[in-house]
């Protein structure tokens, strides 16, 4: 029977917008993958989604049960509360970031995950991890693009 699987995200963006990454380290028993990508031009809050998305779809197997650590409110209050099914009710409608949350709606209905919010910069290891990880991204040489950011759009709301 297969344990529970930790993952710890990461988003940052220098300007926000501007350039961002993202960090994730996921964990189940003696194993451990980390990863990050960084953007030419983003947000803070895609790149915090981005980060809980791309740790969900690194899992093989469905159904697996989860536990996502997160410093990102935006992320988990938008789950753990409901607001985020809400949303996806009136097709996001003058919601930010439709793209990113309809990608992980399709990755987060697979498994039996729940977030734990925890706070940022206060001394988490494996959170201050995928902070060094997501910063060391965006600084890389090698930045994508974000296709689904619009400039002019202010992420930073949660209505």
């Amino acid at each position: 029977m297969q344990g529970e699987i930790t993952i710890y995200t990461d988003g940052a963006a220098s300007g926000n917008p501007g350039p961002g990454g993202y960090g994730v380290v996921l964990i189940s028993g003696k194993h451990r993958l980390e990863k990050s990508e960084g953007f030419r031009l983003t947000t803070n809050n895609r790149m915090e989604l981005l980060a809980v998305i791309i740790g969900l779809e690194a899992l093989k197997k469905p159904m697996s049960k989860v536990v996502v650590y997160t410093d990102s409110k935006y992320v988990a209050d938008s789950v753990e509360k409901g607001w985020l099914f809400q949303w996806e009710s009136k097709a996001f409608k003058k919601k930010k970031n439709p793209d990113l949350w309809i990608r992980f709606l399709k990755v987060y209905r697979k498994h039996k995950v729940r977030f734990i919010w925890i706070k940022g910069h206060n001394n988490n290891k494996e959170n201050e991890l995928c902070d060094r990880l997501a910063v060391e991204a965006y600084r890389s040489d090698s930045l994508r693009e974000d296709s689904g950011y619009t400039p002019g759009d202010d992420n930073n709301e949660l209505f």
